[in-house]
């Protein structure tokens, strides 16, 4: 475990590879017999993930994922405000329900190109470093949302089946996540605005931009009518029959379908996916599972156990806080893998939910807000050379201390009412 963690932080090898290295690592030194160790990979959260992705590839593929960003720009971008405000929310959106990294992705050459019609220049432009941390953050607000929006959700979960047996179904994630995720994009636009006033207020010409753009994909076509449908039914069916059926079954049996129907070609879907990431996920839940099961995460809980065994307030304000903290410097799969097991032991420990343990590192593993290090989002928001660390310390550190409040706020009060008491 301290291995791997620190190999994670300090990016001495790919995550993927070294999750490989833990997997290898427990059989040769007698921590899990080889069946096992390689029987945990075939966890189901990484088939959920695997179907999530692929899905993902048919949404951007069809071409219905730039349809709904261009006519959702076109339609509320009349003022450099607006249009901030559209640029902000519409990634918020599309992050609950694909991977957020891949939402990022999909808006990047969009805002370049609105960029572009306006003359915003690099290192001048207040309104263009507005617009790709709209662009940034709204990726990671509403990817912490459901299941969909990055992968450390069904990591997290798939960590907390091993251990416990216990599940979290998609509604009730994203029932316990909906009023932070609210409020803080109800308080991030207005930081946004304060730290970065446009000082620009026609944006005729990005607005006509959009326009062509929109105008060259043409009518919509059967096949982003077909996937429209199909991610309609599987949201639907994850939201209403996850637990029974399985989040996973329900992922690859839409996976099956959109082949069936010729809606993804294999091809489009090779290039597409980043399958280091399953090598990563699945040495991740190999990890967890051990650290529970040889009674390391017991160790360490009870060496914590000592500093919040009288209020299990400081246990779900401390651990909360020491996930935002390591997010901003690490992968934030890196950070569940890591912290998911020891609370579990913490919460059979002091006798609190399992599941709720589990959001709260989970969810604020996901709120990384500063630095391109910690999730691809802001990577690619970075990417655009507007923007650059000293731009989002200051902001980015206020958003994480809100959403921070915000967590433990909704842990005690709002939580319980969904049967998560702590």
């Amino acid at each position: 475990f301290f291995l791997c963690a620190t190999f994670w932080i300090t990016g001495v090898l790919p995550l993927m590879i070294t999750s490989l290295l833990a997997i290898v690592l427990f059989p040769l030194m007698g921590v899990l017999d080889a069946r096992t160790t390689y029987s945990l990979f075939g966890n189901q959260a990484v088939f959920f993930i695997l179907g999530a992705f692929i899905l993902a590839s048919a949404l951007m593929r069809s071409g219905l994922s730039a349809r709904l960003t261009l006519l959702f720009i076109n339609r509320f971008g009349r003022s450099s405000r607006s249009l901030l405000l559209s640029v902000f929310l519409l990634p918020a959106f599309l992050s609950c329900w694909m991977s957020n990294h891949a939402v990022a992705a999909m808006m990047l050459p969009v805002i370049l190109e609105i960029t572009e019609g306006l003359g915003l220049r690099f290192d001048e432009s207040r309104y263009g470093k507005a617009l790709f941390l709209a662009l940034g953050w709204g990726c990671v607000i509403g990817g912490i949302t459901t299941f969909l929006g990055g992968a450390r959700a069904p990591l997290a979960v798939g960590i907390l089946q091993e251990i416990t047996g216990q599940e979290i179904s998609f509604g009730r994630w994203a029932l316990a996540a909906l009023p932070m995720v609210l409020i803080s994009l109800g308080a991030a636009y207005p930081l946004l605005l304060k730290l970065f006033p446009p000082e620009i207020d026609d944006v005729t010409p990005a607005v006509e931009v959009i326009r062509r753009k929109v105008d060259r994909l043409g009518h919509i076509s059967r096949r982003e009518v077909a996937v429209g449908v199909l991610m309609l039914a599987t949201i639907a069916a994850w939201m209403f029959a996850g637990q029974t059926l399985g989040l996973a079954n329900i992922a690859l049996l839409s996976v099956i379908l959109a082949f069936t129907f010729n809606l993804l070609r294999w091809k489009e879907v090779e290039e597409d996916v980043n399958w280091g990431v399953f090598l990563m996920y699945g040495g991740a839940i190999c990890l967890g599972f051990a650290i529970d099961k040889t009674g390391a995460a017991n160790w360490l809980a009870q060496h914590l156990i000592q500093y919040g065994k009288n209020s299990p307030l400081v246990i779900i304000c401390g651990i909360s806080l020491a996930s935002i903290v390591l997010t901003a410097a690490i992968s934030n799969s890196a950070v569940v893998a890591m912290l998911v097991p020891m609370a579990l032991s913490l919460a059979a420990q002091l006798h609190l939910n399992f599941q709720a343990q589990t959001l709260l590192v989970t969810l604020a593993s996901g709120l990384a807000f500063m630095l391109p290090i910690s999730t691809p989002a802001m990577a690619i928001a970075f990417s655009s050379g507007f923007i650059h660390p000293k731009d989002t310390l200051v902001g980015g550190g206020i958003l994480s201390i809100l959403c921070w409040l915000l967590l433990c706020l909704s842990a005690i009060f709002w939580w319980p009412v969904l049967g998560l008491r702590l």
